[in-house]
């Protein structure tokens, strides 16, 4: 019976050291080998054997990248405008040694000291800065912690502020700011779009006035034109009627004064002062008149003819 029950021990003992000695790594994470509570090496992933009652393990620390939550808290900005804040931390160990003997409790610590940064950071910035510049305050954060956190053997990756609250008193007064705002780059626009349409309002008057400008000038200059032309056309049929006469031609003259004859008696018609012209105008009048005019030309035609060979014939010689 009591050889029975030493065999048990025996077994007992011997389940318990092997375990004690064999041990079996995880991935994503690495063991610290202690020799009687003092740091000798650290363990990867995979079978490892220790020495029993002599090795142990110290601390199973976790080397894949762990996300950190930043509990919220308030903060003072710089223009005394309480916000509250939270964030997110994203870091990896990068040496087990260090993470596990150089800082008592590490997520402690590091939620500590973003804590600290962030009070840091957004205390130095105004309430608008802080809303509208959060990339800024996040590479700030990174670069502070990352930094602090060196030599614990952690790489911080990434910090990510993820709200930042004003007060709600201070939320409505920064609506009504934007209202106002809005409503004032409104009025704005609409004024410029009033003072722009306005502008090519008096801009197409301009054009139409220096067009119409032009065209009264142009329509001035071919009246001008006209009347030079009408001129001379009247002076080269006068002289055309005075060479018709001239030469005999009794016929010239009856057609120019008959012509102006009528020409007269529409412009007296058609005078704006005149609402009704009462005139004789006997078809046989205006042949008379025109055949006195021709007898008056065949007389002075017959003159000319005279006075022609008295100016040729030619003189006799002088008595000696």
């Amino acid at each position: 019976m009591g050889g029975y029950f030493l065999a048990v021990v025996v077994l007992i003992a011997g389940i318990t050291v092997f375990a004690k000695a064999v041990r079996i790594v995880p991935q994503g994470y690495e063991w610290t080998v202690e020799r009687f509570g003092k740091y000798t090496h650290t363990m990867s992933p995979g079978l490892h054997v220790l020495i029993p009652l002599v090795q142990d393990v110290g601390r199973k620390v976790n080397m894949m990248e762990q996300v950190l939550d930043v509990p919220s808290q308030d903060v003072i900005t710089k223009d005394n405008a309480v916000v509250r804040v939270d964030g997110v931390v994203f870091f990896q160990v990068l040496d087990a040694a260090s993470a596990a003997y150089e800082v008592s409790n590490l997520e402690v610590a590091m939620v500590a000291l973003v804590q600290t940064n962030i009070r840091t950071v957004i205390g130095s910035m105004d309430l608008d800065e802080s809303l509208s510049q959060r990339e800024t305050i996040n590479a700030q954060l990174l670069g502070v912690v990352d930094h602090a956190t060196n030599p614990w053997g952690v790489k911080v990756t990434r910090i990510e502020i993820r709200d930042i609250q004003p007060p709600r008193d201070l939320v409505d007064s920064m609506a009504r700011q934007m209202k106002a705002e809005r409503d004032r780059r409104a009025q704005i626009l609409e004024a410029e779009g009033h003072r722009q349409s306005e502008i090519l309002r008096a801009e197409g008057e301009k054009q139409a006035a220096i067009l119409q400008a032009e065209g009264q000038k142009e329509a001035t200059f071919r009246a001008a034109e006209a009347r030079e032309r009408m001129a001379e056309a009247e002076a080269k049929a006068t002289e055309l009627v005075s060479e018709a006469i001239a030469k005999g031609d009794v016929q010239a003259i009856n057609y120019f004064i008959a012509q102006k004859y009528v020409e007269a008696f529409r412009e007296l018609a058609v005078g704006p002062n005149q609402k009704f012209v009462l005139m004789p105008m006997e078809a046989s009048g205006v042949i008379g008149s025109i055949a006195g005019v021709a007898e008056l030309a065949k007389e002075a035609l017959g003159k000319q003819q005279q006075a022609a060979p008295q100016r040729t014939a030619p003189q006799p010689p002088p008595f000696r």
